[in-house]
């Protein structure tokens, strides 16, 4: 009973401590300074900092001259015919591709088309499959 009466009057102390600005504009005090809430976006953890580029984990990086979505009738659905490689329908597929080395950034590795991170290479890079576009500029 002893307990349940001093919680009680402990919340009712907090809740009146709580006032707004018009309730202290009031009384003649100055307002508060205003409060900075964030919004669920800004308090997610990042996959990765901003500042750093995508890493290629588990596959290797690539430089591709095209890059498709297997599955849609395209030129890339055909290669994948000739060379008997089953993948997923709208899995992106990289032909004609050759590994460049991420390290060598900026010192004669630089790619033209689409630089890709593929976790599967046939036919020594006329295909790559599993691939996720990354970017590699510094």
């Amino acid at each position: 009973m002893k307990f349940t009466a001093i919680l009680a009057f402990i919340a009712a102390a907090t809740v009146v401590s709580a006032s707004t600005n018009a309730e202290r504009l009031a009384r003649g005090l100055p307002p508060n300074a205003p409060m900075k809430r964030a919004s669920p976006v800004e308090r997610a953890r990042r996959s990765y900092p901003s500042s750093q580029p995508h890493k290629c984990n588990g596959g290797s990086v690539h430089c591709c001259k095209n890059v498709e979505k297997a599955g849609h009738g395209g030129k890339i659905d055909d290669l994948l015919n000739l060379a008997n490689i089953a993948i997923v329908v709208d899995e992106l597929v990289g032909s004609n591709c050759s590994p460049i080395s991420v390290i060598g950034v900026g010192s004669g590795s630089k790619c033209t088309q689409q630089t890709v991170c593929c976790s599967n290479v046939h036919q020594n890079g006329l295909i790559s499959t599993g691939c996720t576009p990354i970017n590699i500029s510094g």
